[in-house]
């Protein structure tokens, strides 16, 4: 990566003294630390909204759960697809939403609604007090709550591949 030990050094020191000077560090130490510091060793429970084709596919990843990201609940409104099971998860009723969240003390809800269907389903969430929301719809959300909004797009990062891909055959001619 082009990374001397000295800027690593810099960078882990931002966050604290993590090894001795000549020692080094040890691994499983700093390995731990720097889970700390990103979150990553926390438990979060996360709920999915809308179990169309992109809430099953991030309901079905199990990655998520080895980073302490739990999936507790997945919700619809459509009726074809409340009362199916997904990894032993209930999809459950929109309906079913608020008594939900006020007895599971949910961290994080992701959205993959329609468009015209996510400001509302995000400031339903927000007001319940989720305080975390990963939104795959394609619009950009900002609500006047005291929550962390993380706007996935799909599309932008499809772009930034195909203009790195176009980059590459230019430098190969």
């Amino acid at each position: 990566m082009g990374i001397t030990a000295s800027q690593i050094r810099q960078d882990l020191n931002c966050f604290g003294g993590f090894g001795q000077q000549g020692y080094g560090y040890n691994v499983e130490y700093l390995y731990n630390e720097i889970g700390n510091i990103l979150g990553v060793n926390e438990a979060f429970k996360v709920i999915i909204i809308g179990a169309g084709n992109m809430g099953q596919a991030l309901a079905n990843y199990s990655n998520f759960e080895k980073r302490g990201f739990r999936l507790t609940g997945i919700f619809d409104i459509n009726s074809s697809l409340v009362g199916k099971k997904i990894r032993d998860i209930e999809i459950m009723h929109l309906d079913s939403l608020e008594r939900f969240v006020s007895e599971n003390e949910v961290d994080i809800a992701i959205l993959c609604v329609p468009y015209e269907h996510t400001p509302a389903v995000a400031d339903k969430v927000a007001r319940l007090g989720v305080k975390g929301l990963w939104n795959f719809s394609p619009m950009d959300l900002k609500l006047p709550y005291d929550v962390i909004i993380e706007n996935v797009h799909l599309s932008d990062s499809l772009m930034v591949l195909g203009y790195r891909l176009n980059e590459m055959r230019k430098t190969e001619k």
